[in-house]
């Protein structure tokens, strides 16, 4: 039996997507693709689920990170480990074009499930295989989570004042940085198989670590040519001034930036100072990186003399580098979040319609939007066990009685 034709619209459309990953890395990925319309099947393990599912934030004992980042997948249940959640696996491997996993090595191995094995289910399959540390190697085997990523990726080294202790971020970025190159490095492998009809299945080898310094690429360039560890340097950048993020006098925050002598010479009209352009110690961003300490403390003053309002206008009227610093509600209350429906409303299974991200980038020629966001366990295994494979509803009873699903 074929798999249903998919209503999901975008440049995906068709692509099958099957997610046994957990917790955010590879799910992200996942989501990625079915934000650009794959049909995305998630299967989780019957009891418990996917570990995101006890993640704070809660609203009702129910998690509103596993709500967005699962949004519009089908969910399934299926025990991997046992034979017959394995030939039933198989039956739906058969039958996709993708498969992201992100278990420590060989453990889809030790449940029968290499990648020969999938690969004689679906010769052209497409395997991610996301981990801390990638499939080889002395760190292989060890258990991995952003702040891991980040810490060894030098993230985490590079973050915070320069007189402070390395700092994370709010939020496990290092999990988004490798969602984006699984998903990268699936389309490249699907880009050969639409050239090559004779392709064969791909194996995609993920370090989440690695994703994280790629991300950052000159740091050891910088160490092998320079001899330096770039370091911290709190909200000042190290290769643009004057920069910053500053408190205004009402006690808002803007985040200044320029780097290029046209847009220094804007920001330095913004604030009444012209005169700075010509100050030889300015004129270069060679030079205001050398006096970055002097050009930052001006620019600090200014905003302290001010409120937002005025320091917003200013900078747009002469055409200026800054931002104010949002929370949540700025973003939401946002003309210009508004004017593009980035934030779209859907329908949740406990709380009715709610707003989340759209879709990023935007496609002239498919209106790509999320429908809902993530359900409960096994949400769809009366239509993935009974109308993809096949199964009688009294087969299916007796598999979540034995536990299979």
């Amino acid at each position: 039996m074929t798999t249903k034709t998919s209503t999901r619209n975008g440049p995906l459309a068709g692509l099958r997507v099957i997610d046994i990953s957990t917790i955010v890395a590879a799910p992200t990925a996942a989501a990625l693709l079915c934000d650009y319309g794959a049909d995305v099947l998630k299967i989780e393990l019957p009891e418990g689920g996917d570990g995101l599912r006890t993640f704070a934030p809660f609203k009702d004992e129910k998690s509103i990170w596993w709500k967005v980042l699962n949004r519009d997948k089908r969910l399934a249940s299926l025990d991997l480990r046992k034979t017959e959640g394995r030939e039933l696996f198989l039956r739906l491997i058969a039958q996709a074009d993708v498969l992201m996993e992100n278990f420590r090595p060989g453990t889809l191995a030790g449940w029968r499930l290499d990648a020969q094995t999938l690969w004689r289910a679906q010769p052209r399959l497409v395997i991610l295989r996301a981990t801390a540390f990638g499939q080889d190697g002395p760190y292989k085997d060890r258990p991995g989570f952003a702040r891991i990523f980040e810490a060894m990726g030098g993230m985490t080294y590079i973050t915070g004042e320069a007189d402070g202790q390395p700092m994370h971020v709010g939020y496990p970025i290092g999990d988004s940085i490798g969602g984006l190159f699984g998903a990268l490095g699936v389309m490249s492998s699907l880009w050969k198989q639409a050239r090559d009809p004779a392709a064969s299945g791909e194996e995609i080898d993920l370090s989440m670590t690695e994703g994280v310094l790629k991300l950052l690429d000159f740091l050891t360039l910088k160490h092998d040519l320079l001899g330096e560890s770039h370091g911290r340097s709190g909200n000042v950048s190290q290769y643009a001034a004057p920069t910053g993020v500053y408190p205004t006098r009402d006690g808002h925050w803007v985040s200044l930036s320029g780097s290029t002598n046209a847009l220094y010479a804007r920001n330095c009209r913004a604030i009444d100072r012209p005169d700075l352009v010509d100050d030889p110690r300015f004129r270069r961003n060679i030079d205001r990186c050398k006096h970055a300490g002097a050009i930052n403390l001006i620019f600090s003053d200014w905003f302290a003399d001010n409120d937002l309002a005025h320091v917003l206008a200013r900078f747009e009227a002469c055409e200026g580098a800054i931002a104010p610093v949002y929370s949540a509600k700025q973003i939401i209350e946002d003309p210009q979040v508004r004017a593009r429906g980035f934030l779209r409303s859907v329908e949740d299974e406990d709380f009715g319609e709610v707003r989340i991200p759209g879709v990023v980038p935007r496609f002239g020629n498919h209106a790509c939007a999320p429908q809902r966001t993530a359900r409960g366990i096994g949400a769809d295994n009366e239509q993935v066990f009974g109308e993809q494979l096949g199964l009688p509803e009294e087969e299916i009873a007796r598999l979540v009685r034995d536990g299979v699903i």
